[in-house]
């Protein structure tokens, strides 16, 4: 029996939450990889609540994976305020990881289970130099990139498909299929964005999807070489797995019957630019 079954369940709160990932070993709280996110959050809930809180999120991310709108759902024994599950709980967070909202729920609710899809942003910096002030937020492509050719050759990968050629051979889930509503590639001054939404993600899918892209756009490989990846079914005809700093997990989306906040439409403070409404 866990301590939280101890206790009766007062009300079901949601959080949408920041994090900076770099520096933790990912989002899930593990014994043997620490820091996590996940462990971090639960910690300051359990502070604020003076009992054991435990966390799920609705996606889970890798080390060095950051997040502008990750949502989050508990049970809670007690009844706190609005102020102290923002404010009380940032108090007690380290500087990388913030509360941004919260809303009370019904146990219908589940932030996994409950989203219909996922979005994230690849942020690639293709300047000549490397970055330094934002070295773990971007990924860094010296070579010119051809954002449009990255963009007409990502739409080989848009509705259900296997996605076996992108996915990491310790991924545990039980079917390479996966739907992807909407890939878009833009450039923004130096940045290059890769703009993902899909029902849900397979293990390192998007890094393997930013990895192949790059090929596409710094000339090595033709547009139509990605739709033969895709067919390959073959995770050793793909390319490298891009770094995980330039990754961010932006948006889920719920029934709106939930009355959850939507992501942000920007890119996070390196991308505030009225080049954004691309992306919405």
């Amino acid at each position: 029996m866990s301590q939280l079954s101890e206790h009766p369940i007062v009300e079901r709160i949601a959080l949408g939450i920041e994090y900076f990932g770099h520096g933790f070993k990912g989002w899930q709280r593990q014994p043997s990889a620490k820091p996590s996110i996940q462990e971090e959050l639960e910690k300051a809930l359990s502070r604020i609540a003076n009992l054991p809180i435990e966390v799920v999120c609705a996606g889970r991310t890798d080390a060095g994976v950051h997040a502008t709108h990750q949502v989050v759902h508990f049970d809670s024994p007690v009844v706190r305020n609005d102020n102290s599950w923002v404010r009380g709980v940032n108090s007690q967070l380290p500087d990388q990881i913030g509360v941004k909202w919260v809303t009370r729920v019904d146990d219908t609710f589940h932030a996994r289970f409950s989203a219909t899809a996922r979005r994230y942003r690849y942020v690639i910096d293709n300047s000549s130099t490397m970055p330094v002030i934002h070295r773990n937020a971007v990924t860094w492509h010296f070579s010119p990139l051809d954002a449009q050719a990255m963009h007409d050759a990502g739409q080989a990968l848009l509705g259900e498909n296997d996605f076996t050629s992108f996915r990491a051979k310790e991924c545990q889930s039980h079917t390479p299929m996966r739907n992807i509503h909407h890939l878009m590639v833009r450039r923004i001054g130096d940045l290059v964005v890769i703009d993902v939404k899909a029902n849900a993600f397979l293990h390192h899918m998007i890094r393997n999807i930013a990895g192949v892209l790059c090929e596409v756009g710094d000339g090595r490989k033709p547009i139509e070489w990605v739709k033969n990846v895709l067919a390959a079914k073959d995770r050793t005809q793909a390319s490298v797995t891009a770094p995980p700093h330039g990754l961010y997990f932006v948006d889920v989306d719920y029934d709106d019957g939930y009355g959850l906040p939507k992501g942000s439409r920007s890119l996070g403070p390196l991308l505030v630019t009225p080049a954004n409404h691309l992306f919405e």
